[in-house]
């Protein structure tokens, strides 16, 4: 290594002690909530204050495991439609709320041509009936490789950020191909790293899919061990025992709080909607209460 090579990495990790570094002593706000569902109530001085449960929060990723014809693309729609909405809410969607301002969504399959991937980047938009579609941009990657997934997905970010739009949520469904092979390892975690940068860098949420091994609640391969260490929350979805129409979203795993288990199902148009509305949780111990401020910030 030359001297003057030398020189470039001691700046280069001079940087990042500096990006890095964590001073106790700073009050780190709480990231921003992209999605929400359901709120939390506490008793203050002030009176009832509520405060949302996320699904995501900006900077990080979460996502969205099950089997086979468990609906995953169907709840995307519906997460995709919350968050387009104008008012970050819609009849479809209950308590699902979203923090969107003027923020873009980006949504990505790599499973279908065309064809059937415009029925599903549709849905949000006939959902809402309002959508701005300057914010909602759509592509089909099925057709491309694995490798040319990762690049196109990174010039895309890249290229809406340097016109001035302001990514909010990437949606990737689904994430296993974009790797060779879900049990390689080192692919699995290049793959996890970028996901987890992209989110930092654009400071958005990332919704991914995945699908669970079979008769499992596992997700598939090293991928999913990956994913499930370094993700904000995990979604599960079930299928509703002797209503298969119906299923279940369950909150397996949150860095946060974790939101009540709600069910949606697909009505005569073909939307997705939510069938119960989700209470608001009201901590009963001293103790739950505390931990909930402290979490929060509150």
């Amino acid at each position: 290594m030359t001297e003057e090579d030398k020189e470039v990495h001691r700046m280069f990790m001079q940087k990042l002690d500096e990006d890095c570094s964590v001073d106790l002593s700073e009050n780190i706000e709480h990231p921003p909530t992209a999605i929400s569902m359901g709120s939390y109530s506490i008793s203050t001085k002030a009176g009832i204050k509520r405060y949302p449960i996320p699904i995501g929060t900006y900077g990080n990723f979460s996502y969205i495991s099950g089997q086979p014809k468990t609906k995953k693309s169907f709840l995307v729609s519906l997460l995709a439609s919350v968050y387009l909405s104008k008012d970050g809410q819609n009849r479809y969607g209950a308590n699902i709320r979203a923090e969107r301002g003027d923020k873009c969504v980006v949504h990505f399959d790599t499973e279908q041509g065309k064809f059937h991937a415009q029925r599903v980047f549709r849905r949000p938009y006939e959902m809402n009936g309002d959508v701005d579609l300057g914010c909602y941009h759509t592509y089909s990657l099925r057709a491309i490789g694995y490798k040319t997934r990762i690049d196109f997905i990174e010039y895309k970010l890249q290229q809406l950020s340097d016109d001035g739009m302001d990514v909010g949520l990437v949606i990737i469904d689904g994430i296993a191909d974009l790797v060779s092979d879900v049990n390689n390892i080192e692919e699995s975690n290049l793959i996890v790293q970028k996901i987890m940068t992209w989110s930092s860098v654009y400071n958005c949420h990332i919704v991914l899919v995945v699908h669970l091994n079979h008769n499992s609640e596992k997700s598939t391969g090293h991928l999913g061990s990956f994913m499930t260490k370094k993700c904000e929350t995990e979604l599960l979805l079930t299928q509703n025992e002797g209503e298969s129409e119906i299923i279940s979203v369950k909150c397996k795993r949150s860095r946060n709080f974790s939101f009540k288990t709600f069910n949606f199902t697909v009505d005569d148009l073909g939307y997705p909607k939510v069938l119960d509305d989700v209470d608001d949780i009201v901590p009963n111990e001293p103790q739950e209460k505390s931990r909930w401020q402290k979490q929060l910030k509150y």
